[in-house]
């Protein structure tokens, strides 16, 4: 079972080989594949009346002989390739954070991700992917990311999303195995888990550069205190009364 993510905001279209092939005049298809039999071994295919690129025939065994492949060299293997449940975890109080991700210059990456995230940024409208667990109970803050639309998966738990609004107003919703959700660039959100076992999700960001994030606890201790009294009518003193969470 895969969960694909595909990088564009048009209508998806895709062209199979055996669409391509029997689109092709029978003539063109001989005269480019050149087999033995010429044109007359061309009109031996015949069209299926199920989608093969869903639908696996019943003789499979008959027409399959060997369905190994070769694994290619890891400098290649890793453009295309990237083993996210392997790859160092980041722990925030409420979970666990992982991701494939492009960064400036490849700073903090190792050899693996350096590759992976070189052959990302050479391509248009690419993704940077993540998994985030968040613990039972626990939180992922509120934040919002500066250059990237967002995009999650629920692969196991239950939780509630909260976006908010233009209009100040906070919209809330339930989510569970199988849901996506979307968090639009610039859109403060947040994630909780409300289930005895823990949430986790895959997300995507559109973005083909360094992800950037500004969290509620760092623009709260990034904001002078004396601003905060204004804005919130208290003292400022008061404002020491918030910790500063470790990142």
């Amino acid at each position: 079972v895969f969960l694909l993510f595909f990088t564009t905001h048009e209508e998806l279209q895709t062209l199979d080989v055996d669409d391509a092939f029997f689109s092709t005049p029978e003539d063109i298809a001989a005269r480019a594949l050149k087999p033995q039999g010429g044109v007359n071994f061309i009109r031996t295919f015949q069209k299926q009346a199920e989608d093969q690129a869903v639908n696996l025939p019943p003789n499979l065994n008959e027409l399959v002989q060997n369905a190994t492949y070769v694994q290619s060299p890891d400098n290649l293997v890793w453009q295309y390739f990237y083993d996210l449940k392997g790859s160092r975890e980041y722990p925030f109080p409420g979970g666990i954070f992982q991701w494939a991700r492009y960064r400036i210059n490849g700073t903090g990456l190792n050899e693996t991700e350096k590759i992976f995230s070189e052959a990302l940024n050479k391509h248009e409208n690419t993704l940077t992917l993540a998994t985030l667990r968040i613990f039972s109970n626990g939180l992922g803050q509120p934040h919002f990311h500066f250059n990237a639309n967002e995009m999650g998966y629920v692969i196991s738990g239950c939780g509630q999303a909260g976006v908010v609004l233009s209009s100040g107003v906070t919209a809330t919703f339930n989510i569970g195995i199988g849901d996506v959700i979307f968090f639009p660039v610039g859109t403060q959100h947040y994630i909780k888990s409300v289930c005895d076992e823990d949430l986790f999700l895959i997300l995507a960001y559109s973005t083909g550069n360094q992800l950037e994030t500004l969290r509620m606890n760092d623009y709260f201790h990034g904001t002078a205190d004396h601003i905060l009294a204004q804005l919130f009518f208290k003292k400022q003193e008061e404002f020491k009364k918030f910790p500063k969470v470790a990142r």
